[in-house]
């Protein structure tokens, strides 16, 4: 159902985003590490090593570094085919000083994961496979071919075959689960990043439209989903073309015009006054206002407004949030997208609370994503085009944008089909089959305070930007 739908963006390239002073400074504290455990193999284990042949493999890693240094600006960040040729340049080295030292017989053959696990943080899903292959090769040379390592009476000092191939078996398990694990962490937290960007853009857009009026104010709404179509699809184009220059910088250079014109937007409405009037209204013309945009668009809303605590004209003056309009109004666009003919918008106030579900005449949501509703859906893009939805394309963030300003006003959401209530046997209409949105509120959470209506509000103060 509607914006439940897989979404149709990828996030920026993490690659892009790493300085090479950092990985410089890593590389130090590998050299160091490296240096320390030869200086203590050799002065205090005795151990018979190629000690010139390791220094050799550690002075190029200190030749690399002095460059890097020297040559490029402390603020250079990496490209993501840069960040993979450094990662793999400390995988070759650490596999060429374990190659040295006893191959898996050495203790720190361990450390060989830590590339992958920082493949996986930072690069693509494609880098971080490459690398784990790489990885596991190296491993697997290293148990047959290595130098090994002697005590300076000559004792060679190896593992029992069992013992070697367990801990092959050991860094192979570790590169897979941890490299798995890494990327599932970081693709979830960096699609949640995006989901919760778009939520603040729309929400911001929302807020120009309670501060402007008459002519800009439908002008910002209309144009604030496209911009911010713009804006999210641009900045897939610019991850999506890395590797050619000059199309990549035609893509910033959407995104960033999309915001100018986000910016400019945003200052027509500077010179206005905050009528204080409109930041209170009744439950029921919030609910309306809500619906407004979608009235006209083949689809009977029906309103049913019921009091559980008293006539209908005892129902709460509410504050008017953005956050509170914005999300009702995407659960009424879902349901009107897939509404047969049909929403039912039912609003029912107490003295304790205040709740409104959205019912329409549909097919209701699908089941395999039931349990995921409210999720940012963030995988590759698809046919956006719907039958259901003719002229209307998504980015399958609504519901989760809708969910998380509305939780953020203190409401709690449920969704359900209304099939399944009339199977489990609760009442409803029959005609009423598709899917269903409870939002219910404390109802101090939401009515204004101010009990006398013919108290005076006050001078209305210029808008803030």
């Amino acid at each position: 159902m509607s914006d439940i739908s897989p979404s149709a963006f990828k996030s920026r390239s993490r690659g892009n985003w790493i300085r090479l002073r950092t990985l410089i400074l890593l590389r130090w504290w590998a050299i160091a590490g490296q240096v320390t455990a030869l200086i203590v193999a050799q002065q205090l284990y005795n151990l018979n090593l190629e000690i010139g042949l390791c220094y050799l493999v550690v002075g190029v890693a200190v030749i690399s570094n002095l460059v890097a240094s020297f040559v490029y600006p402390e603020n250079k960040r990496l490209s993501e085919t840069e960040t993979l040729l450094v990662v793999l340049f400390d995988m070759l080295q650490l596999g060429l000083m374990l190659y040295l030292t006893g191959g898996l017989n050495n203790p720190f053959s361990i450390l060989i994961v830590g590339p992958v696990t920082v493949s996986a943080s930072a690069l693509s899903s494609r880098s971080t496979l490459f690398l784990g292959l790489m990885a596991i090769l190296i491993v697997s040379i290293l148990t047959q071919f290595h130098l090994p390592l002697r005590t300076e009476q000559g004792f060679i000092l190896r593992m029992p075959d069992v013992f070697l191939f367990g801990n092959w078996a050991a860094i192979v398990i570790a590169i897979v689960f941890l490299g798995v694990y890494s990327r599932w962490i970081v693709s979830e937290m960096d699609a949640m990043s995006n989901a919760l960007q778009a939520t603040q853009m729309a929400l911001a857009r929302e807020q120009k439209l309670t501060d402007l009026g008459g002519v800009v104010a439908a002008a910002a709404h209309e144009l604030g989903t496209p911009l911010a179509t713009i804006k999210l699809t641009s900045s897939e184009l610019a991850q999506e073309l890395s590797d050619n220059e000059e199309l990549r910088q035609d893509a910033v250079l959407i995104s960033e015009q999309a915001d100018r014109c986000r910016d400019i937007l945003r200052s027509m409405g500077r010179a206005g006054k905050d009528d204080l009037h409109l930041r209170k209204a009744p439950l029921t013309a919030l609910i309306e206002e809500a619906a407004d945009p979608h009235m006209d668009r083949g689809k009977t809303i029906h309103f049913e407004h019921v009091s559980s605590s008293g006539p209908l004209d005892s129902q709460p003056t509410i504050h008017r949030r953005p956050e509170v309009i914005h999300g009702l109004r995407n659960l009424i666009q879902n349901a009107v997208d897939f509404a047969r003919g049909n929403v039912w918008i039912e609003s029912r106030w107490s003295e304790t609370h205040i709740s409104l579900r959205i019912m329409d005449d549909g097919r209701g949501y699908p089941q395999h994503v039931m349990a995921r509703i409210g999720e940012p859906f963030m995988r590759r893009r698809g046919p956006v085009s719907d039958p259901r939805r003719p002229g209307y394309e998504g980015m399958g963030l609504g519901l989760f944008i809708a969910k998380t300003l509305l939780e953020r006003s203190g409401a709690d959401l449920s969704f359900a089909n209304a099939t399944d209530a009339q199977k489990d046997g609760a009442a409803g209409h029959p005609d009423r089959t598709g899917a269903v949105v409870e939002v219910t509120w404390p109802r101090h959470r939401m009515e204004d305070e101010t009990s006398d209506s013919r108290q005076p509000t006050g001078d209305n103060p210029p808008i803030r930007a």
